[in-house]
């Protein structure tokens, strides 16, 4: 019994992942007979602490049917691109490191994580994406930077 609460939880937490970004769109990459097809999703989402910072995702996502019932361990393909879209205001003092948005990539054991990492000697935000699994982390990573050029980012 404790084991499908911690599963149930876990989807819980999973899917509160997905809530904090938007589904731009998608595009299918394999037919699947049963259930839906393989395809190739971009998602956005605001960085929480910098107003003005938006971040793109597109991430492999599986179909069949496991995909169908979110059993689908989906594959460590992904990139990302951060753009400033606005006027840039800082919410509070940056950390070095900080995880900014993590969505699940599979039902229980697999993350893609997206850390956003401050490089004071550049006045530039880094973006890095990649994707953890909880026996042992994936290599597959992607980068992308928002340049700061009318103020000092404010760092811990």
């Amino acid at each position: 019994m404790k084991i499908v609460s911690a599963i149930a939880a876990a989807a819980v937490l999973l899917a509160c992942g997905l809530a904090h970004a938007e589904e731009i769109g998608s595009v299918d990459t394999a037919f699947q007979l049963l259930g839906p097809d393989h395809k190739v999703v971009v998602e956005a989402f605001d960085d929480p602490a910098v107003q003005g910072v938006a971040c793109y995702i597109s991430r492999a996502k599986k179909g069949g049917l496991k995909g169908m019932v979110g059993l689908a361990r989906d594959p460590s393909r992904f990139s990302v691109a951060c753009r400033q879209i606005a006027p840039l205001k800082f919410t509070h003092p940056l950390p070095a490191n900080e995880e900014v948005f993590s969505v699940g990539a599979s039902f229980v054991f697999k993350h893609v994580r997206v850390v956003r990492m401050v490089d004071p000697k550049r006045n530039a935000l880094i973006y890095l994406t990649y994707s953890d699994k909880l026996i042992d982390g994936s290599p597959d990573n992607a980068v992308t930077a928002v340049p700061v050029l009318d103020q000092k980012i404010p760092v811990k």
